[in-house]
């Protein structure tokens, strides 16, 4: 499994359990058009832009560069890669028609060409790499964010505090946090959150 620090943006749920057979990333969705009026995750991406880099792998499509270039429009360009499959004609396995252009989109194309569009965009991958204690659900459970009477509570006032959609679930705030922060940051926040809320 190859790896990489960057935030992977793609369309939908198929090309991101694609994504994830290939490479160990943080993979985020933009449901496909549903990113143009989600006010919450163009928020999100952009805290996360301030941290990571942003790699766009849109389907090769119109649709495709509609969505890579709204998000362009919202996230600063030095914190953004584009990375580009290129134009492949088929239909996708698991679809009983072709698409209205006729080409695959990340979903079904081949893994070693999405790692190649990875690596000629400028996409550090390594096999391994080295990392820092994370945050898991074990901590969550200790610091009271979660199995507890308040636990709800204190999740979304650190969401909150740390200007992350207030929806997320428990996984999703583990991996989107563990993406930007390491844990020493996230006992700093805690401790911070606690005092402001008085929690």
């Amino acid at each position: 499994m190859l790896k990489t620090d960057k935030i992977i943006i793609v369309e939908g749920r198929y090309d991101k359990i694609k994504l994830s057979s290939i490479i160990d990333a943080v993979i985020i969705e933009t449901e496909g058009f549903g990113i143009f009026k989600d006010k919450q995750k163009q928020k999100m991406l952009r805290k996360l832009s301030e941290s990571k880099q942003i790699v766009i792998l849109t389907d090769s499509d119109s649709a495709g560069f509609v969505i890579r270039n709204f998000i362009s429009g919202f996230i600063p360009k030095d914190r953004i890669i584009n990375a580009y499959i290129p134009d492949v004609y088929g239909r996708e396995k698991r679809k009983q028609n072709y698409s209205k252009e006729g080409k695959l989109g990340v979903e079904g194309i081949d893994a070693d060409i999405i790692r190649s569009s990875l690596e000629k965009a400028g996409v550090t991958i390594s096999v391994e790499t080295e990392k820092s204690k994370p945050i898991t659900k074990q901590d969550f459970y200790s610091d009271g964010l979660s199995g507890g009477e308040n636990s709800a509570l204190k999740r979304a006032a650190l969401l909150k505090y740390l200007d992350l959609p207030e929806r997320m679930t428990v996984n999703a705030m583990l991996e989107i946090m563990n993406s930007f922060m390491t844990y020493d940051d996230y006992k700093n926040a805690l401790s911070e959150c606690e005092k402001e809320e008085n929690l």
